[in-house]
This record gives structure tokens, sequence and C-alpha cells, in this order.
């Protein structure tokens, strides 16, 4: 087990230098003209690719790093370039998370090579989990799949919603209802191969963020999959849906959502995301303060700007160690018994969204123009607050936690 401690090692400051190097060359020139296009920064994730940074091996190095410091290091850094861009690299990581939280040692061999594609030829992947009518009410779901004995295929129906990467993914990956008496309990995750007749792209949004991350409706109609695509296997579904039905008539242990085993593997990074942007914002009122004079003098020799800053950067470094804490409690596989993914996440989030509006403010009217970045970050920061469960909810989740209460 590796002991905790706030020092990055030789290779981790190598690898934290690195991508910091290549969101400062790559990354944020192109940040401005993708965010005006809200198109999928192909070129940018083809130099990604080509460098090592989107591929299977990257991430499972970062994944598996015995100090947990891997991914937050390298979302942080990503998300300072620009989060959309960031987004675009890392989207694939979610849908890839949800073979590695609930898929077998040979599913995950299969499919998770298939959605990065390599240099010359690269391929994304999408996590279809929410729904036009259950975002964060998973109990809600309405996308079905039948499993057809005679044929052995699951037959999948329904319309996601809010999936990055939805309609232009190589491999998707779906949360649909199996058992519908038994809520949010009877969901399974099916993986939808490439080309599979049936799956199409609905409507895709124009967003008020994260602009150059392709987010849309995945649409089903009877959509068929070999039996293998179910994650984990029908064994070991039809064994998770009888301790869920003998649970729900006499109580006992609590049988984990498919979807939701996803998201709580996620949200630190999540929170790491939001820490990125938001160091961003800081670093540039930071500079500008430092520069910008009125009145005879740099504005931040005055206290309202400096105190700003101080609080601003007294944020950022508290959501890091929010983060980094659940980060190592995970792959040291200590439980969050105070639901410290969902602290790490919501704090960190608020504070991305504070810490950038603040950033716009210290600019004045330059902040508020598209001359300067803290424009687009502080209207990227917003998706922190909302996407793989809201601050409400994050809120719900330490509260029932620390309560064993059945808050609503």
């Amino acid at each position: 087990m590796a002991e905790f401690t706030l020092e990055l090692n030789d290779d981790q400051k190598q690898v934290r230098d690195w991508l910091h190097g290549f969101a400062a060359d790559v990354i944020r020139p192109a940040a401005a003209e993708w965010d005006e296009r809200e198109e999928t920064p192909w070129p940018v994730i083809q130099e990604a690719a080509k460098v090592g940074i989107y591929s299977l091996d990257f991430y499972a190095q970062q994944f598996f790093d015995p100090t947990g410091l891997g991914i937050p290091m390298a979302m942080e850094e990503l998300f300072w370039g620009d989060a959309g861009i960031a987004l675009s690299i890392v989207g694939t990581g979610l849908a890839a998370v949800g073979v590695l939280a609930n898929g077998t040692e040979e599913q995950i061999g299969t499919w998770i090579p298939q959605m990065y594609g390599d240099a010359n030829d690269v391929k994304v992947a999408a996590f279809c989990s929410s729904e036009p009518d259950a975002g964060s009410d998973v109990a809600s779901m309405r996308t079905r799949a039948v499993y057809d004995q005679a044929k052995d295929e699951w037959v999948l129906n329904g319309t996601k919603t809010w999936a990055t990467n939805g309609g232009i993914a190589n491999v998707h990956v779906v949360v649909a209802v199996v058992d519908a008496e038994l809520g949010s309990k009877g969901h399974a995750s099916f993986i939808v191969p490439p080309n599979t007749p049936g799956l199409s792209q609905g409507q895709k949004f124009k967003k008020h963020g994260i602009r150059a991350s392709h987010t849309a409706e995945v649409v089903l109609e009877d959509v068929r999959v070999p039996g293998h695509c179910l994650l984990g296997g029908k064994e070991k579904l039809d064994q998770r849906m009888a301790r869920a039905r003998e649970r729900a008539q006499s109580g006992g242990e609590r049988v984990k959502n498919a979807a939701m085993a996803t998201f709580e593997a996620s949200r630190p990074a999540v929170g790491a995301m939001a820490v990125g942007t938001a160091r961003a914002a800081y670093e540039v009122a930071l500079d500008y303060a430092k520069t910008r004079t009125q009145f005879g003098r740099p504005i931040i020799d005055n206290q309202g700007i400096a105190f700003q800053l101080a609080d601003m950067r007294t944020q950022i470094d508290a959501a890091r160690l929010l983060v980094w804490r659940a980060s190592w409690m995970a792959i040291t596989g200590k439980p969050f018994e105070s639901a410290e993914g969902s602290m790490s996440k919501l704090y960190a989030s608020e504070t991305a969204k504070k810490v950038t509006a603040q950033a716009i403010q210290i600019l004045g009217g330059n902040g508020f123009t598209r001359e300067y970045p803290v424009e687009r970050m502080h209207r990227d920061a917003a998706i922190y607050t909302i996407f793989e469960g809201t601050s409400e909810i994050q809120r719900l989740v330490i509260a029932r936690t620390l309560s064993g209460m059945p808050i609503r």
C-alpha cells in the first residue's frame, strides 16, 4: 500500500511537465478556434495520440498509479489547457471506466483498445446513461434491454441524452433496464459494437460551454448485441438480480448500480478537471492584476484585488487536496465512509465556478470579452456542477452517508 504524500515523485513530475507542455503548446493555441466552431477537434486528438497521451497505455499507467494521483494530475494539466478540447481527449475515458468497473478481463481486453484506435486512425467512445426523463433520477430510466435466449442476444430500445461523443463513437457503452421492478438495481451495462444497426445519433446539442466536446442524443431502435456484450456476463447479472430481489423482500447488503459504479470511480477525476480550469483562470487574473495599472499603480496593490486572489488560490489548493485524498483512498481500497469522492467533486466544481467568475471581475470589461480566455473558462466551468452528478446530488450523497438516513 502506497504511503500518503503530498509530494509527487520524479516520474510523476516528469509526466506532469510533459502534459503541461502539450496543454500550453498544442491545446491552448487551438482553444478559441474550436470553441467557436463547436466541433470535435480531431486534429488535436490525433496530435495527442501521436505523442501517446490519447492512448490506452497512457491512461492505464495513470489509472494504476499506486498513489492514486496519476489521473487527477493528468486531468488538471489537460483541463488547464482548455476544458472543451481536454474533454474531447479524455471523454473516451468514461466509457473505458464503465468497462473497467463492470466488465470481465476478456471484455476489457477486447473493447477498450477499440475505443481509442491508433495514432493513424483515432477513435472515440461514449458512455450513455442519462435520458430525457432520467438524469439524476436513474430509477426513472426507460431504455430497456430484453434477452433473446434463442439467439443469445440482447435487444436495446430507448433514447439516451447528454452523451459525450454520442453517435460519433466507435464503441458505445449503454446502461439499460433489465428488470424494471428493481428500480436502479435492475440496470446493466452493454457494449454496442461499431456499426451496429439501429443505433443512431439524435440531436447534437449547442452548449453554453465545453463547446469543442461533442454532446448528443443516442437513439436505440431494436439494437441487437451479442450476449457477450453484457458487461460482467449473464451469470454475474443473474446473481446480482437475485441478491437485489432478496434484499427488496427482507433487507440486506446493498447491490451496486451499474451506472453509479462508473460515476463513483470518476468523481474525483471530474474534481481534478475543475481544479485545472480554476487554476487557469486564477493564473490569468494574477498576471493581469500584476500588469494592469490604474491610478498609477498595478491593481494588485489594492487589497480588494489582492484579497480576492488570495481567496482564489486558497480555494484551488483546498479543492486539489480533497481530490487527491479521494483518489488516494480509492486506489488504496479505503471506503468513502464520509462520501469523500462526492466531497471532492462538489467542492472543486463549485470552486471552479466561483474562481472563474472572480477572474472576470478582476479583468473588468476585458474579462467579459473573448479577447481574454476567462470568459470561455467561466462558461466551461458551469458544467462541473452539472455532469456526472449535480452539486445538489453530491450534497444529497454526502448527507445520506453522514446521517445514514434516506434524505430526499
